[in-house]
């Protein structure tokens, strides 16, 4: 499975139910699988104590893609908010779900459902 052990996430009780049902009621595939995966090890915090720096629903996040060494801002939306010529990607692709509960500057690797490997790492949340 994963090479790296996964880091630790945070996620606000609201964005954890609302992405618990959202992967819950997507139809079962490798990224809502990945998704509830991620929303069952994450650390839940009160909505009101959420800490900064960490990649939340709406967030607008620079993270590097450390097998291109690319780096890209995002803002991370659910799924009907999508936008990709304007830079909104879903929590529910496999970028969106890797990104959601990461504080700046951890990494995390997972494998892509063609077997390859991905690591991001997040350089900044607004």
């Amino acid at each position: 499975m994963n090479r790296k052990e996964l880091p630790p996430i945070t996620l606000s009780r609201s964005d954890c139910d609302r992405l618990d049902r959202l992967a819950s009621a997507a139809a079962s595939s490798p990224t809502s699988d990945f998704l509830a995966r991620e929303v069952a090890r994450a650390t839940v915090v009160p909505s009101e104590t959420a800490p900064c720096g960490v990649v939340a629903m709406g967030s607008t996040v620079t993270f590097r893609d450390d097998t291109t060494a690319q780096a890209r801002t995002i803002t991370l939306v659910y799924p009907d908010e999508a936008d990709l010529a304007h830079g909104r990607i879903s929590v529910l692709t496999p970028v969106g779900a890797a990104l959601i509960g990461l504080p700046v500057g951890e990494s995390i690797e997972w494998q892509t459902p063609d077997g390859g490997w991905r690591l991001l790492t997040v350089l900044r949340v607004e």
